[in-house]
């Protein structure tokens, strides 16, 4: 009876464990028949095997300067990563991510199974949280690469098996070492720093491949979790997890016990660098580039009414400049489109970053540190600041509505549906805000409208500096500040440019015959305007009055009424179409004033016009890049300068010493005596009504430069000219940046550098002086002469 219990006991016990077999040999079929559907896709997203051989990775283009500096980055938002190279990666890094992250790393197949079970045994049945993870880095590949971010938990159970059998299939296309260089460039260590390039940059200021062990823990112990591991907001907390790394690379014999006790006794210390696209080198400069290069083909219909002349300029940069619109104009092998923000470029433009500092700094001094404090003092107290006084107060509110209503506030509160008397409400209410400084962003209580006064009271200014041989845009600067003043006043605003126009009217003289030495009554004239009406022009000098005076010493001196002399003399339509010659895209109106200057023009086409008195009549335009590489390091497009011959060398060698006069002995020569500048030089001051806007271009056989400083409307602007000329407001700029240029030997630009110019032409005038002699008659017969 026993013994028949026992054999059915035993019976009992085969059968389950028979069936536990089944059950588990079940199990793992149902397991292999799963991981199978899912590698075919018949389960969840399994990526094409093209896509896992070649990863669509989105890498940010890096902006070069001439000097090889990167002072920039295209990119889309949390994509700001830029590709290294595996042996572009420190050691430290490699072996601190691998002692940390997976230990078993080069010895599986993308699953480490032994890590997996001890996760699976303490994390899911006995709940420790301590277990350690059972993700290799491979599998953390996968996740980056294919796996979106989960909504809950068990979404993300989920995905688990998918990133299995998706890190095998990387195990098969790539080597170890692959593998985590593709890991190391796609974390996202957050503060943009997207990839172990922008990592080491923003938390350290260095590249990869000079982390220090310490600095590569850090990293590393971010991978964790980056928000939590956040050296800027949790500095312990973070120098904690370092220290857990480096025992880690104790333990896998990297480091030394010497070693770890002195790097974990270290504090955590960053050299953090904020990339933002607002701030850094050449912000106006990297925006213009980037408007350049995405521009789409213009269509006249996409533009309003009043952006008739940027459709003519839009127009004449898709024909005449192949960096415009180079996205839409280029195709990549596959037969898509370029894109700065995702393909990796390498765009290596003109600009030298250490020019660029010297007018950026140049321009904070002197705007920030004189003119501006000026300007707040002349306008300190007075009910219609920062305005002028020759305007009515109703023309003030009317400025400030304008405003008000291009405000994205204003807009705003229209869309949500508020009335205008509850915005008007708002916009008269004080509220707490940020608002510019030169010393610093200011946190204040002020209402929306008297904010907008505020901004409208500092002073604009646009720059620019290029080499007039080769084009290279060297030095690029379209305001004061770009986070808080971000319309460009270098290549996009246009302002009148005043006296700067009289170099153009001169060398259409000397090409119609006139000589530097021509002599013209210096007394006011009266001259008819195309409508009929008489036109009688101001001058601000009252030197030689009266007298007999050279077109050299009416330039030199910037006299009103030698030009309007001399425009009689020519035609408004034949100036005209020289200035478009040198490259002045705005609508001129063929008038009798335009001897003045009342066109407006940017500062960009004057520095190009003015390329052509360094450069023997013959102008070239501007170049931003030389050269463009994809990811891999290969010329996809390179950049030669456009040349255009302006006027002839026998007009440039009569209109040269003229314009060498304007800065020996007329209204530049502050250039000589403030700032103590030798080089021979040429250059034109320039002043419009009311002191709205000032400028001055100036131009060595290097270097051709142009400056304009004035408020953002033409209403805000000194009342009196002794800080309002362009001899004031720009040129200081102009000297600040030359004297530094000139004193920094390794830009090689040298104060002996001397324009050509042959025998015949050395003297101008005859052997007669600059300074003639006075020459007094009775009007009428000095009339005469130009019968």
């Amino acid at each position: 009876m026993k013994v028949g219990k026992l054999k059915k006991s035993i019976g009992d016990t085969s059968r389950i464990v028979r069936y536990m077999w089944y059950a588990f040999g079940g199990i793992v079929v149902l397991v292999v028949a799963a991981f199978a559907m899912i590698a075919w896709g018949w389960i969840g997203y399994m990526p094409p095997i093209e896509d896992m051989e070649n990863p669509k990775d989105k890498f940010a283009s890096e902006i070069y300067s001439s000097d090889m500096e990167v002072i920039g980055r295209f990119y889309q938002s949390k994509s700001n990563r830029v590709y290294v190279h595996y042996d572009e990666i420190s050691p430290y890094l490699v072996n601190a991510l691998i002692a940390t992250e997976d230990i078993r790393f080069k010895d599986h197949s993308g699953i480490d199974v032994k890590a997996l079970f001890r996760a699976f045994i303490k994390r899911g049945l006995l709940f420790q949280k301590s277990a350690g993870g059972g993700s290799t880095i491979t599998q953390q590949l996968a996740k980056l690469l294919y796996s979106p971010n989960a909504d809950n938990v068990v979404e993300r159970l989920f995905q688990k098996p998918q990133e299995w059998v998706i890190a095998v299939q990387l195990e098969r296309f790539y080597t170890k070492e692959e593998i985590v260089n593709m890991y190391l460039n796609h974390f996202d260590f957050l503060n943009n720093a997207v990839g172990i390039q922008s990592a080491a940059y923003i938390y350290f200021h260095t590249a990869p491949d000079k982390l220090k062990i310490e600095e590569a823990a850090t990293l590393v112990g971010m991978c964790k979790n980056p928000s939590y591991y956040n050296p800027r907001r949790f500095n312990e907390r973070t120098r904690g997890r370092r220290n857990t790394v480096l025992n880690q690379m104790y333990k896998a014999k990297y480091i030394t016990k010497a070693e770890l006790d002195s790097l974990q006794a270290l504090p955590l210390e960053l050299k953090y660098t904020r990339v933002d696209h607002k701030e850094g080198l050449a912000p106006y400069f990297r925006e213009q580039l980037r408007l350049m290069m995405t521009a789409k083909k213009p269509v006249k219909s996409e533009y309003r009414g009043w952006e008739a002349q940027k459709f003519i300029d839009d127009s004449i940069a898709w024909a005449n400049n192949p960096l415009y619109g180079w996205c839409e104009k280029n195709v990549k092998a596959d037969g898509t489109k370029y894109n700065i923000y995702t393909d990796g470029l390498k765009i290596y433009t003109t600009l030298d970053a250490q020019m660029q500092r010297y007018a950026e700094e140049a321009v904070e001094k002197h705007l920030g540190g004189y003119l501006q404090p000026r300007f707040f003092a002349e306008k300190k107290g007075r009910s219609y600041a920062p305005f002028s006084r020759s305007i009515t107060r109703e023309e003030r509110e009317s400025i400030l509505d304008r405003a008000m209503k291009q405000s994205d506030r204003y807009r705003a509160m229209k869309a949500s549906g508020a009335s205008d008397e509850q915005i008007r409400k708002a916009f008269i209410t004080p509220v707490e805000m940020q608002v510019f400084s030169y010393q610093g962003s200011i946190d204040t209580i002020m209402s929306p409208l008297d904010s907008i006064r505020y901004q409208k009271s500092f002073l604009r200014v646009g720059f620019m500096s290029m080499d007039p041989n080769t084009g290279h845009v060297k030095a690029y600067v379209g305001g004061p500040d770009f986070t808080h003043f971000q319309y460009d006043m270098a290549s996009v605003g246009r302002r009148q440019i005043g006296s700067t126009v009289k170099p153009f009217l001169y060398t259409l003289a000397m090409e119609e015959g006139f000589t530097p030495c021509d002599m013209f009554l210096n007394e006011q004239p009266t001259l008819i305007t195309e409508d009929g009406k008489p036109w009688s022009p101001r001058n601000s000098s009252k030197a030689r009055v009266g007298e007999m005076v050279s077109l050299r010493w009416g330039l030199a001196n910037s006299n009103n009424w030698i030009s309007a002399r001399l425009m009689d003399k020519l035609s408004p339509s034949s100036l005209a179409r020289l200035m478009h010659s040198f490259g002045i895209k705005n609508k001129i109106d063929e008038v009798i004033s335009l001897c003045l200057g009342p066109v407006e023009v940017s500062v960009e086409e004057m520095v190009t016009a003015y390329t052509a008195f360094s450069n023997k009549g013959v102008r070239v335009d501007p170049l931003y890049v030389s050269r463009i590489e994809d990811n891999l390091g290969n010329v996809i497009a390179e950049f030669t300068p456009s040349m255009t011959e302006v006027f002839s060398e026998q007009a440039y060698y009569r209109i040269l010493p003229m314009l060498k006069d304007v800065i020996d002995h007329g209204t530049g020569g502050r250039v000589r005596f403030r700032y103590g500048i030798t080089a021979p030089m040429g250059g034109k001051t320039g002043t419009t009504n009311n002191n709205s806007d000032g400028w001055f271009m100036g131009f060595t056989p290097d270097l051709v430069s142009g400056v304009w400083v004035g408020g953002e409307d033409r209403s805000i602007h000194f009342d009196g000219m002794a800080d309002g000329q362009g001899a004031s407001m720009a040129l200081p700029i102009y000297g600040l940046y030359m004297q530094k240029v000139y004193g920094d030997q390794s830009l090689g630009y040298s104060q002996d550098s001397d324009f050509e110019i042959p025998e015949e032409y050395s003297d101008p005038c005859g052997g007669s002086s600059y300074i003639e002699e006075s020459v007094t008659a009775p009007v009428e017969s000095i009339e005469g002469i130009f019968d």
